[in-house]
This record gives C-alpha cells, structure tokens and sequence, in this order.
C-alpha cells in the first residue's frame, strides 16, 4: 500500500489528544500509509506573547506579525510545538521528524497582498515535495511548522490551513484530513443534532448565513474551506477524540463531514 494523506491539526487540539489517536497513528503508517501532519499553535503563541508583553492583533483571521512577534512565531511553532508533537508521536512507538517551511526551502513564501498591514504574514509559492517524500521513504512521519521563507531568507508565520493545503496539493494529496474538537459539521433534523455526511463549499455558507453554523464552528469549517487548493478536492472535518478515527477516515470513509467544492 502506498496510500498518502495530509492531517492539519492546531496544536492546541493535537496537545490534548488521548494516547489511542497515536496509537492509530502508528497502526497506519505500520500498514504502510503515509501520514504527513501540518500543524497550527494559535493559543500557545498568544501564551507566550502575553508572558513577554507584546501585543498581537488580528486582521481578518491573520495574525499581525511584526519582527517581534515573529521571533516567538517561529520559537513556539518550530520548537516547542513541534516537538511536542514528535514526541507523543514516538512514545507510541512510530518515528517523526520534525521540522518547519525554513528547513530545505521546504516553504517557500512571498509577503501576502497586504503587507503593509499585518507585516510578515506570508502566502505560499512552492512547496519543496521532494523534502517530503525523502522523509517518508526513510519511514518518518513528517511534522511541519507553517513557517515560510523567501529566496532573500525572510521569514513569514503562514496560516496553518494555507501551508496545510499547500503541501497536500504538491504532493498530489486529493484528499485532506483536518482534526478538530468536534465530530464534524453538525445539523439540526427533527430536534435532533446530526453529523452531516458530505457539505459544498456553498451550503456552508449558506449556513454561516442562516445561523445553522454559528460561534466557532465557523473558524472551523472556513479553515477546512481553505485547505481546498490545487490537487485537493475534498476535506474531511472529524474529532481526534473518537476511536480509530484516522483509520476509519483514510481507509473506510463514513466518518465525519466531508467538505466538498461543489
């Protein structure tokens, strides 16, 4: 089996994972499918700027990033982050390697339109596959930061769900996996809150409009809409919590939401 697939997970969420999501982990790449995972760290970073005292601000969901701010992107994206993932992933009994966009040009970046606005917030213009591929041959999971760089050596802290759907698309990934708190997008049928097997892009923001999709569901299903870029055609939304959710979720289907473009 030479199966691949691409999980994004924010670091808070993959923190809090129960040691069996590991443990799934392992049993997958054992039979021989690839994971690659592509992680965020929103709480953690606004930890550590708050320990430090420096003010951060949002535009438009993207994290204001001035030079300051940057450095504490990368320290807690690229290290503690990072390496806690590792090593949950290794205590199960699978090996990682863990690593950020700088490494091997594996990101690059260019500045996003705006800038001007919200500094070294970056959007990505090619993911080094090969970096990649080496890793998963040697039988490593790779474990990315979504930290950019540009030909001149700039740095960019690039949204998580972007860089995600980036490296899914040039590794030629169709299908992405994005683990969350919840068990997908949820309906109300007959009083009754149901997971909705598959969603397009428009029916979730038709629900977004009706209040069907409220509070922070919706940061939740617009980062899935994100990951739609390129080679990926769907995105499937589940909940680290549940049981054998990776392998029901590459290997069988059925489980959580999946969003679809049309």
């Amino acid at each position: 089996m030479n199966k691949r697939f691409v999980m994004k997970c924010g670091g808070s969420t993959l923190a809090a994972l129960p040691d069996a999501f590991f443990e799934d982990l392992r049993k997958l790449q054992q039979s021989g499918v690839h994971p690659v995972i592509v992680h965020g760290g929103g709480p953690a970073i606004n930890e550590t700027l708050a320990k430090l005292g420096i003010e951060s601000s949002f535009v438009n969901g993207l994290r204001v990033t001035t030079a300051e701010v940057l450095g504490v992107v990368e320290m807690v994206l690229g290290g503690r982050i990072n390496k806690e993932i590792v090593r949950k992933i290794q205590t199960s009994g699978a090996e990682a390697l863990g690593l950020s966009g700088i490494d091997g040009r594996l990101m690059e970046a260019k500045p996003v339109a705006n800038s001007d606005e919200i500094g070294f917030v970056g959007d990505v213009t090619h993911v080094n596959a090969s970096v990649i591929e080496g890793i998963m041959q040697m039988n490593y999971i790779p474990v990315i930061a979504p930290i950019g760089i540009d030909r001149e050596g700039q740095t960019y802290n690039i949204n998580a769900d972007t860089a995600a759907g980036a490296v899914a698309s040039h590794l030629g990934v169709e299908q992405m996996i994005v683990v969350t708190d919840v068990p997908g997008i949820m309906k109300t049928v007959d009083g009754e809150k149901q997971v909705l097997p598959v969603v397009t892009v428009a029916e979730i923001e038709a629900m977004i409009e009706s209040g069907e999709i409220y509070g922070g569901m919706i940061p939740k299903v617009r980062a899935a809409i994100q990951c739609i870029q390129g080679q990926v055609r769907e995105v499937v939304i589940v909940s680290g919590e549940q049981p054998a959710v990776l392998s029901r979720a590459v290997l069988e289907g059925g489980v959580g939401t999946r969003v679809v473009l049309e």
